[in-house]
């Protein structure tokens, strides 16, 4: 009887080991709360604005701004002809190349964001490198036309911790998009358009390109479907929570603090 016990006993002791080794390894795999996992060193994981959650119906367009100029004239003049402003983020080698463009999207009435300097893959450079990068154009830009950046872009779309914290640290609200138009792979008007329509939400944050094939084709038909749909058009800064906001760090939702 006696052994019968201790071989009982070894049993229930092999059961326990085998639930917890399934308990923490579900614990790793879904992100559950780091108390379950006392031993093990865990960091926040950042995120950038992709959107905002709002109950108001308000958008902003964003155009990046890194290769030629060319349909840069055509796309002011139907942001002009629909009395819209949005953000232009802008990369140093791009404002060298087009200084008078750069005045020109200021004097317009448009936002200037930052898109660093020479649009490098941040994720691969020290916070000094990134510093570097952000600092730089923000005292071309301000050369330029006298607006201080406060909204970044990440070129590629990429970051981590590292990138956002350096970021942060300089005043800049890291900003990605809910919306891409793909204009980038010169997609046709009605692709663009189609694509952009189809997917409007309060508080979308809309990327678009300074120098997209098609894009000034498409931009009046989308301008007019928010209009007609009652979406007020604004820059990125007045659409942002500029206090008392948390980001939800699976949809980076911008959000009011609750």
């Amino acid at each position: 009887m006696f052994f019968i016990s201790i071989e009982k006993k070894w049993l229930i002791v092999g059961l326990v080991t085998l639930i917890l080794i399934i308990a923490l390894s579900i614990a790793m795999a879904t992100g559950m709360p780091a108390q379950i996992l006392p031993a093990m060193e865990t960091t926040e994981r950042l995120v950038p604005i992709y959107y905002v959650e709002t109950p108001e119906k308000k958008v902003a367009l964003s155009f990046d701004a890194c290769w030629g100029a060319e349909k840069t004239p055509q796309i002011l003049d139907i942001l002009d002809e629909y009395d819209i402003q949005t953000t232009y983020f802008v990369t140093g080698i791009w404002a060298e190349e087009y200084p008078e463009w750069v005045k020109e999207i200021a004097e317009r009435g448009h936002e200037l964001g930052n898109h660093t300097s020479t649009h490098p893959h941040l994720s691969q450079l020290s916070a000094e490198e990134i510093e570097t990068e952000l600092k730089d154009v923000e005292e071309l830009i301000y050369e330029l036309s006298s607006q201080r950046t406060r909204l970044f872009r990440p070129p590629y779309g990429e970051y981590d911790n590292n990138v956002i914290t350096t970021a942060s640290d300089l005043g800049y609200y890291t900003i990605q998009w809910s919306i891409d138009s793909l204009d980038w792979k010169n997609q046709s008007s009605e692709v663009i358009t189609d694509r952009v329509t189809s997917r409007a939400h309060n508080g979308a944050i809309i990327l678009f390109h300074n120098n997209g094939l098609n894009t000034a084709e498409a931009l009046p038909e989308i301008i007019e479907f928010f209009q007609e749909n009652n979406y007020e058009i604004v820059p990125i800064s007045k659409l942002l929570y500029q206090k008392d906001y948390v980001i939800d760090p699976h949809s980076g939702a911008q959000k009011p603090a609750r």
